[in-house]
């Protein structure tokens, strides 16, 4: 490997080209990090589902095994990391194993360190604090990143909730959210008692609770990265949020769109800003790596409000890696990867993020996260495959190639299809069937879903064939696990 301090992309990225130690990302698929196998060399992916039948070169799937039933990714990871076949591939590969997650507790932490690697991400536990929504609006706080107005308090029950939003001066058309889970799952609309009653059991005896203001707003992301030479941030990005044609969750995330004019300039700006301030403040608070926050933009004001972190990286994260700006210098993981590797480097950090800005850096993609929409439960008996898709003239989608690169995408009229669901599983209302890139907008410039997006999502959904359950097998144990996979 080089040696001494590295000084420049250039070097940077030859660094990790001639990289000698395994780095492993186990998850439930490879979805997040698509692509970071050809910027780090000995980088592969060890995965539940295959999503590729057995072509992509750098993605392990172990053989099933008798297992417990999984309640969150943890449960996956932990059950890969103690797989006969996957200690087999570890130990056979030798080096110094590096491990990196999408999630991971303090069993997955065990685990690495049994098969006498690292883990590249802070603790289990500084992440899960880091994780609560509640630390969420504090940290913001102390960085000067305002979140919508709100209050944190404990709720008894109704009649409690609507002096205490008195008391905060919030009025009563309300947003509640948990400590802890995601949007489409804890995060609920209250505007009356009885919008009250379809939540108390999830809302009372939870502890403290994010009360805010309900505002008009549209949903954002952006993905930063803090290191030891300052915050490097990533491009903002618009979100697909709660479409029925693509999730049954009002308010569940299900996409997002990179392009350089999302959101007018001052708005991008003050993201930026806003992020990178946000980013030198968990540094202060002993996190360091990839992360992701998500802003609301008010319709009206144009006011930018802090809605959550993820301590991580997220669904969106194969949408930054991917950008013109990776590209041209590096992806944003590989700083995250840097950062942990404790080699030195030196950064101008400013110089960066000013070009990483430049609209310029920025080409137009979409991304939408295909689930499962009714309310129904049956078993697959034909899915389409992992690769690149047309759409014909008189708007069908057909299979035109096998391919595991989203940039072999070439024109508006392909995209590329990463399948999740398989003949043989079980679809029910919320299972994740694929996820479909595509270049340019999924959207309108009223940010709906657009023509084009629609066709494809009936072309892949209508690709799809499944038969109805034996009647014994129908029953509440097929529901939906309630947990997301990337």
């Amino acid at each position: 490997m080089p040696k001494g301090t590295l000084n420049n992309i250039s070097e940077i990225r030859r660094y990790f080209h001639r990289n000698e130690d395994p780095i492993y990302f186990v998850s439930a698929t490879n979805f997040n990090l698509l692509g970071l196998d050809e910027w780090a060399k000995n980088f592969k992916y060890i995965c539940y589902l295959d999503c590729y039948d057995g072509k992509h070169p750098n993605v392990f799937c172990p053989s099933e095994q008798p297992h417990a039933e999984f309640q969150s990714i943890e449960d996956i990871n932990n059950y890969l990391l103690q797989h006969k076949e996957v200690v087999d591939l570890i130990k056979r590969r030798g080096g110094k194993p590096k491990f990196v997650f999408l999630m991971f507790d303090e069993e997955t932490e065990r685990l690495a360190k049994e098969l006498g690697g690292d883990v590249w991400f802070p603790k289990a536990k500084l992440r899960t604090n880091m994780d609560n929504k509640i630390e969420t609006v504090r940290i913001g706080n102390k960085a000067g990143v305002p979140s919508v107005p709100n209050v944190l308090a404990e709720v008894k029950d109704y009649e409690d909730l609507r002096k205490t939003c008195e008391k905060a001066g919030i009025g009563h058309d309300l947003v509640l959210q948990s400590a802890f889970g995601d949007s489409g799952h804890t995060t609920f609309f209250i505007k009356s008692e009885a919008d009250f009653r379809r939540h108390e059991h999830e809302i009372v005896g939870e502890g403290e609770i994010k009360i805010m203001k309900r505002i008009d707003c549209r949903g954002s992301a952006i993905e930063a990265c803090a290191t030891k030479e300052g915050t490097i941030v990533g491009p903002l990005m618009t979100e697909l949020v709660g479409f029925k044609e693509l999730t049954p969750y009002r308010g569940g995330w299900c996409g997002n769109e990179i392009l350089a004019t999302a959101f007018p300039p001052k708005v991008r700006e003050k993201a930026r800003d806003l992020t990178f301030k946000f980013g030198e403040q968990l540094r202060k608070e002993g996190y360091r790596g990839y992360f992701e926050l998500d802003f609301l933009i008010d319709k009206k004001t144009g006011d930018l409000w802090l809605g959550e972190l993820n301590p991580r990286i997220t669904g969106a994260s194969s949408m930054t890696n991917h950008a013109a700006f990776a590209h041209a210098d590096a992806p944003l993981f590989l700083f995250h990867l840097l950062e942990f590797s404790r080699k030195k480097f030196s950064l101008d950090v400013e110089e960066l993020n000013a070009r990483w800005a430049d609209p310029d850096m920025i080409d137009s993609w979409s991304q939408m996260v295909i689930k499962h929409t009714e309310d129904s439960v049956d078993i697959i008996t034909e899915a389409p495959e992992t690769g690149i898709y047309k759409m014909l003239e008189d708007g069908r989608v057909v299979f035109d190639r096998f391919d595991y690169h989203r940039r072999a995408v070439e024109s508006e009229n392909e995209a590329f299809f990463l399948r999740i669901q398989k003949p043989g599983d079980y679809r029910y209302e919320g299972a994740d069937l694929g996820i479909l890139v595509t270049r340019g907008r999924s959207m309108t410039g009223s940010f709906q879903l657009n023509e084009r997006a629609k066709k494809w999502i009936h072309g892949i959904k209508a690709s799809f064939a499944a038969k109805p359950l034996p009647s014994a097998e129908a029953g509440p144990a097929l529901a939906d696990p309630a947990f997301k996979i990337m």
